[in-house]
């Protein structure tokens, strides 16, 4: 169905007038010379690169920007309270402990936590001195973030209690972690961890902390920022090493978009205000560290952390705080909008909805609307650019309810066809690549993965995409072989390589199955060699002792078979997702 009928079946027709500008009229407008979106190319890394001209010129100015924000406040969690003047005393008093233990630029410093108050105050304090933050995944296993840790070569850990105790039987694997800070930590702890109260002590007596500088340290916009850990399709995640030219590009990047929307329906972009967040997602995610939280710090704005995702008390909390703003993947909306006692709760104060990181229904972008008079918003990004590359709000996206938008101004686009030599025309499927200031340098210590996926400035994302004539992107199907679970990447062959590592498991294959409101996820068909046995409970459970919990199968299947396979001896995965549209008898 073509994209229009879609809007219209939906439930919506463009308003007379609308758009007021295009697309091109708009961009022309922000980006001329003194204007706030003024563009500037640069050399990055040999390649002549657009870039925003007055985003900050990295993480430093980005925190002497929040220190002017002084008692506002700037993190809510559960009881606590944190203005950004005490936010900005914590850091600089981190950066000092860290320094004090031998850490100098260049040097990785990893963050294994959940959401807490801690997590931004050790990732400024990190990266303001030139160290390189490397954000673990909380909901790994203690043997995948250790993984993690040895392969970034990272010397200092600063971690909460659960994921220590998971991390700790592993230390040996770690040869170069040198200190552990571990924060609100109930228990005793043994050399190489002390806690982190002790240091800089707890979130309440921050503001007592004194009012110091950053230690001072030269930072140019393309050193080295961070490590994003990303699955890859071999196995084993890669360090997706990012700068701080990529993260302080976002908070340009989101408000562009917020003003192209503005500008289309006719309005004039408003002085910028403050406003409140409900942020859900990881922050060990670049959808929530360098899409939301640096234009948090930017804006002065405020974030709410929970504990963990609960629909209700979100919105308890969406009531009392008057958030403005929350998403992160479809998921979040779906059960906001489909929970029994949602009327009970005063959500007028919310203002926009979006999220990215997982296929969503184009109904939802209605319902958004609908029910919450709320603008919805969508984009595309990954790891490797550090989140941000489109963007699509507002009636936009009432009008486009299956695109993730155009690029932001200072990024390209372009569809390839499979072997990268040939650049497909509009409206074919092929490959998608992207360039701009976000990309990042490529991937930590792995030089033949780097040449393969970043390329004179592009990025192979492994995305099957499409582009309009007026340059909107729409997202067909991944060719890598991913499943995207709630906005968590489960890469394929990892679950497959454990499946395998089963003495009774001699065929496996993991495929996505649509879930309404995850996504998808993953379910796995397995062959078992003659004369042995295995439980579908049993395979289940020996993927759970070696992977995160949400990349354990929800279903496997048994084939009497081996896997259909094409000539290639590659599995014909399209085959098999049918088979869980029946009963596993029928196998």
């Amino acid at each position: 169905m073509p994209e229009t009928n879609l809007a219209e079946v939906l439930g919506w027709t463009p308003p007379a007038g609308w758009p007021a500008a295009t697309r091109d009229e708009i961009k022309a407008r922000l980006t001329a010379p003194g204007e706030r979106f003024e563009m500037e190319t640069v050399d990055i890394r040999g390649i002549p690169t657009r870039t925003w001209k007055n985003a900050p010129e990295n993480l430093r100015a980005l925190m002497a920007l929040a220190r002017t924000y002084g008692d506002r406040e700037f993190v809510i969690y559960e009881d606590e309270r944190i203005t950004f003047s005490a936010f900005h005393r914590a850091v600089a008093k981190l950066a000092q402990v860290l320094q004090a233990h031998g850490v100098k630029k260049g040097d990785r410093v990893a963050l294994a936590m959940r959401n807490l108050p801690e997590w931004p105050v050790a990732f400024f304090a990190c990266v303001t001195i030139g160290a390189i933050c490397v954000p673990l995944n909380a909901w790994w296993t203690g043997g995948e973030m250790a993984y993690g840790l040895a392969d970034s070569g990272t010397t200092v850990l600063i971690a909460d209690a659960e994921r220590w105790d998971r991390i700790s039987p592993h230390t040996a694997d770690i040869p170069s972690l040198q200190h552990v800070f571990v924060a609100r930590c109930m228990g005793d702890l043994a050399p190489p961890a002390a806690r982190l109260e002790e240091l800089v002590g707890t979130s309440a007596t921050w503001k007592d902390l004194p009012d110091a500088d950053i230690p001072a340290v030269d930072i140019a916009s393309d050193d080295d920022a961070t490590i994003f850990y990303t699955s890859g399709t071999t196995g084993k995640p890669k360090g997706a090493l990012g700068t701080h030219r990529n993260l302080v590009t976002n908070i340009f990047s989101s408000g562009y978009g917020a003003a192209v929307a503005v500008l289309r329906r006719g309005d004039e972009i408003p002085e910028p205000q403050p406003r409140t967040m409900l942020t859900v997602i990881p922050l060990f995610h670049v959808t929530a560290c360098s899409a939301g939280l640096m234009g948090l710090v930017a804006s002065g704005s405020k974030t709410i952390f929970m504990r963990r995702w609960e629909a209700e008390e979100a919105m308890q909390i969406i009531e009392r705080e008057k958030v403005n703003a929350t998403g992160g993947v479809p998921t979040i909306a779906w059960q906001l909008l489909e929970h029994p006692n949602r009327h009970k709760y005063d959500l007028s104060s919310l203002e926009a909805i979006a999220y990215g990181g997982a296929p969503s229904a184009p109904e939802l972008v209605r319902k958004i609307r609908d029910e919450f008079g709320a603008l919805p918003g969508n984009g595309w990004g990954m790891t490797e650019t550090m989140a941000t590359v489109t963007g699509i709000s507002s009636e936009d996206y009432l009008n486009r309810p299956t695109s993730c938008g155009p690029p932001v101004a200072v990024a390209d686009l372009k569809i390839m066809d499979e072997e990268g030599t040939r650049e497909l025309p509009v409206g074919e499927v092929g490959e998608l690549y992207a360039r701009g200031p976000m990309v990042v340098k490529g991937y930590w210590n792995k030089p033949e993965a780097t040449a393969e996926t970043f390329i004179d400035g592009w990025v192979r994302t492994g995305d099957l995409a499409r582009l309009d004539e007026e340059g909107y992107c729409y997202i067909v199907d991944r060719a890598k072989d991913m499943i995207l679970r709630g906005g968590e990447n489960i890469y394929s062959s990892e679950v497959e390589n454990v499946l395998y590592d089963h003495p009774a498991v001699t065929d496996a294959a993991l495929v996505g199955i649509p879930h309404p409101q995850l996504g998808e996820e993953p379910a796995a068909v397995v062959h078992l060699a003659p004369g042995t046995s295995a439980t579908e409970a049993e395979l289940k459970a020996w993927v759970a002792e070696r992977l995160a919990k949400f990349k354990v199968p929800v279903r496997i299947l048994f084939s009497e078979e081996t896997l259909p396979r094409n000539a290639n001896g590659k599995i014909l995965k399209k085959d098999l997702k049918s088979l869980f549209e029946k009963e596993p008898e029928g196998l």
